[in-house]
């Protein structure tokens, strides 16, 4: 049988992989703890789990709109002016099965064969592939630690050329955990005012989980508002990572282009998963703070735990819930029988012998770092932290 060649246009998602080999050591026996999946260890909030038992009971169990109920769409608009003070419409509004289809979504409807998309390293695993899927050409920009994981304008405008179609981006970023201001922001909408051919998608699904303070979108800047496509979903703030909800905010004729290809795809997401989606876009976000909150003394407790490491170059994350420190200085030790000579051996050696996963950054576009999570127990995170340090002990 010979399979499609798109197979071989992309890679699995390391994360996946990695949290897949954790499991199958565990079901072994082994006490595996897992840092590497970026999922809350919370419940979903109680008021959200109502709305959808409620929907259950009323019997909303038929299909739906390929964009999602307006009712959604429109407690989606509620949550931009809210949140992001900013305006839009439901025929903006794109609702899908996660905020990874919205990608997938948003990338299909805009890249060609050819085209070149501009992701600043390091970035989520998925959107280098998803440009792959399409047939593009991934452009990247090299951040760095002392940089803080962000672009510049100067970097931003190097990287630009005729071909370039696409700006992708996150903030707060996973896995590095970097911030955009509002003034660094602005700095690249300078750029991108020059070049009206270029659309930006701004990954913004952390949102919530921010350590400095009120986040900022890339959409508030009107000059390049209707360029923008923001995308967002409710795994991260509200603990919603079963129930498969994202969304976008995008001018109309990019709206309806995604919905066209989720028509084919998928149709509309889940009837219940929307009907608690209203119940959390709408109502009592003191649950997200509270996790935010938890994830502000885990980030701490990591960090400290982090540096005390020898050889660990750790940017401070300022948002999202994962620490991703350059590691190199352990590329070419060996404890006798394993010698470590990348971020995959790295991550493979903590894995097996300090029964602690993580993720290569190789995933990321930065292969001297490794990304952990701190969406874990801090009971588990002192004791993953202490055998990671056991272990690294152990390579000279």
């Amino acid at each position: 049988m010979e399979l499609s060649s798109l197979l071989n246009r992309f890679s699995e998602p390391e994360t996946l992989k990695m949290a897949k080999l954790g499991r199958e050591l565990r079901a072994q026996g082994i006490d595996i703890i897992d840092l590497s999946l970026g999922e809350p260890d919370f419940d979903t909030p109680q008021h959200i789990k109502d709305a959808a038992i409620k929907a259950i009971n009323d019997n909303w169990s038929h299909y739906t709109p390929v964009p999602g109920y307006l009712d959604l769409r429109e407690a989606v608009c509620i949550k931009l002016k809210r949140d992001n003070q900013l305006d839009y419409l439901p025929e903006n509004i794109v609702v899908s099965t996660g905020a990874k289809q919205s990608l997938a979504n948003a990338i299909l409807a805009l890249v060609d064969e050819g085209d070149e998309v501009i992701i600043p390293t390091p970035y989520w695993v998925t959107y280098s592939e998803l440009v792959k899927i399409a047939r593009g050409k991934v452009v990247e920009i090299r951040t760095t630690v002392d940089n803080k994981f962000k672009t510049t304008a100067a970097e931003l405008e190097a990287a630009i050329t005729p071909n370039t179609k696409v700006f992708m981006f996150s903030s707060p970023c996973n896995p590095s955990g970097a911030v955009y201001s509002h003034d660094e922001l602005a700095a690249l909408v300078r750029v991108f005012e020059k070049y009206p051919a270029i659309t930006i998608l701004s990954d913004e699904i952390y949102e919530y989980i921010n350590f400095m303070g009120k986040h900022e979108s890339i959409a508030q800047f009107s000059s390049i508002k209707d360029r923008v496509v923001v995308i967002n979903g409710l795994s991260k703030g509200f603990a919603m990572t079963g129930w498969r909800l994202g969304y976008i905010a995008s001018n109309a004729t990019i709206a309806k282009a995604c919905e066209k290809l989720q028509g084919q795809f998928t149709s509309g997401t889940c009837s219940i998963t929307q009907k608690a989606a209203v119940a959390a876009l709408t109502g009592n976000l003191q649950p997200s703070i509270e996790m935010t909150e938890a994830f502000t003394q885990r980030r701490a407790k990591t960090l400290e735990l982090v540096n005390a490491i020898p050889g660990f170059k750790c940017f401070a994350p300022e948002g999202a819930f994962y620490v991703f420190p350059d590691v190199s200085a352990y590329y070419g030790k060996s404890d006798g029988t394993t010698t470590i000579h990348n971020a995959a051996d790295f991550s493979m050696y903590l894995l097996n012998t300090a029964h602690v996963s993580s993720v290569m950054g190789d995933a990321f576009g930065e292969p001297n770092c490794v990304r952990f999570s701190f969406a874990n127990s801090m009971p588990n995170i002192i004791k993953a932290w202490d055998r990671i340090a056991a272990a690294l002990h152990k390579l000279a």
